[in-house]
Parts: structure tokens; C-alpha cells; sequence
């Protein structure tokens, strides 16, 4: 039986695709800062699902990850679902600097984790849940774009470093657009919302095949392509994203 822990089952993209998994037969550790929503949904499955309370802003996340890993008899694949992101056009210093303390502290104190990991154990998979923002500069989400960049980046660098180092690692990327979640339950009109339960089946199809980067859906595929396309000079006077109340 394989076995996933996913940080940020609480709801969302997270909990979905460990539902996914577990129609799968999988085994499913689940991690969050939220007990109680952990335990909920481990009562579906008691028998196949470990749970552990984890902030990934906290110094102790890591020591915690190894006890998930711990419960759950080892770990195959490993699933960064954590994250915020706020549209923040007056830049209020606290938004920003929280949507860096978890986009790219945690981040990086999770997937490092995780790397140590499977390198002592000689291989694994490694996966993360970034965002198409991570494609151009966001003027109404400064933080959360950079720091989907961030992440898109440092993906690529472990997947190098792990070349270097002869590890049998491999990593998934996994970009969707505007879902239907928490995230975005905050008053604005978002375009292309999507069904977080289809997110969530694309992903792990996407997981099974070990695809080094999707972008979900279709549409938001085309998008990205046309971004790219977007020179700088252009870029700074599109109001992308604009959402109103």
C-alpha cells in the first residue's frame, strides 16, 4: 500500500486530492493547523489515515513531519498543500510579510524536510501546489505572485540538486488557476473558478504519472502561454487580476 502525507489536508485542494488517494487505496497522512478539521476527516477512513497538527511557519514543522512519517509506517510521496494569498493593492506591510512567512519560509522548511527524507531513504516523490500566478508579477498580489515564483524556482533547483547528488527523487509542480476555496472566500469576483473536487482529479493524474509541472485547466494553460508572450513594456499597463467587490 503507497503512502502520501499532504500538508494542508484541512480543506481545499489538499484534502481533496487525499480523497482521491484514498479511493485509490492509498495510505494518507494528513497535516494542518487545524485539529479539529483533521480529525473530522479522519474518521472516514480511521484505518488508513494518520493525522498531526502542523504550522509551517513553526521551527518544530520538521520534527513533526518525521512523527506524520512515523505514524504512518514511511511516506512515498510527499504533497506541499499549505499556502495564502491575498489581492493587496495598498500593500499593508502585515499581509505581505505573512504571505512571505508562509509562501516561502514555510515553504522552504517543509520541501527541504521532505527532501532530507527521501534522500536518506533512497528515493521518493515530491510535490508541491504553486499557482500560475508564479508567471508574471501580479500588481493587486504582489507577495503571493513573487512568492509563487519562488517556489516555481526553487523546485527546479532541488530537482538539479538532486541530478548532482544522484538521488532517485523525482518532483511534480502543480499550477492551477482560480479554485473554488478558502483561499478566494473573500468577496471578490474571480474568472475560470474552478471545482476544487476536478482540481483535485487532474492533480493526482497527474501525480501517478510523476509529471514534472501541470497547469490545470486547459484554459488556464492557454493563458499562462499568452503571458509568456506579454513583453514587459506591455505587461506593467495590463490591469491583470483586477477582481471587484
Amino acid at each position: 500500500m503507497k503512502r502520501a502525507v499532504i500538508i494542508g489536508a484541512t480543506s481545499g485542494i489538499g484534502q481533496e486530492i487525499a480523497s482521491v488517494l484514498l479511493a485509490q487505496g492509498w495510505r494518507v497522512g494528513i497535516a494542518g493547523r487545524r485539529y479539529e478539521a483533521l480529525e473530522a476527516f479522519r474518521k472516514l477512513h480511521p484505518d488508513r489515515i494518520e493525522v498531526q497538527e502542523i504550522d509551517v511557519t513553526k521551527e518544530d514543522a520538521p520534527e513533526k513531519l518525521s512523527r506524520l512519517i512515523e505514524q504512518l509506517g514511511g511516506m512515498e510521496l510527499f504533497l506541499l498543500s499549505s499556502g495564502i494569498g491575498h489581492q493587496n493593492i495598498d500593500l499593508i506591510p502585515e499581509i505581505e510579510i505573512n504571505t512571505v512567512r508562509t509562501n516561502v519560509e514555510g515553504f522552504t522548511r517543509m520541501v527541504d524536510a521532505a527532501f532530507h527524507y527521501f534522500a536518506e531513504q533512497g528515493g521518493g516523490h515530491l510535490a508541491v501546489i504553486s499557482s500560475i500566478a508564479g508567471t508574471k508579477g501580479l500588481g493587486v498580489a504582489s507577495a503571493y505572485s513573487a512568492t509563487k515564483r519562488f517556489q516555481n524556482t526553487y523546485i527546479d533547483a532541488l530537482e538539479q540538486l538532486a541530478y548532482m547528488q544522484k538521488l532517485n527523487l523525482c518532483f511534480t509542480d502543480i499550477r492551477p488557476g482560480f479554485v473554488a476555496t478558502n483561499l478566494l472566500n473573500d468577496g471578490k469576483n474571480y474568472p475560470m473558478l474552478m471545482n476544487p473536487h476536478k482540481v483535485a482529479r487532474i492533480a493526482v493524474k497527474a501525480l501517478n504519472r510523476k509529471k514534472r509541472v501541470v497547469v490545470i485547466d486547459w484554459r488556464y494553460r492557454i493563458l499562462v502561454f499568452f503571458w509568456k508572450l506579454i513583453p514587459d513594456w506591455l505587461w506593467k499597463r495590463l490591469p491583470i487580476m483586477t477582481a471587484s467587490r
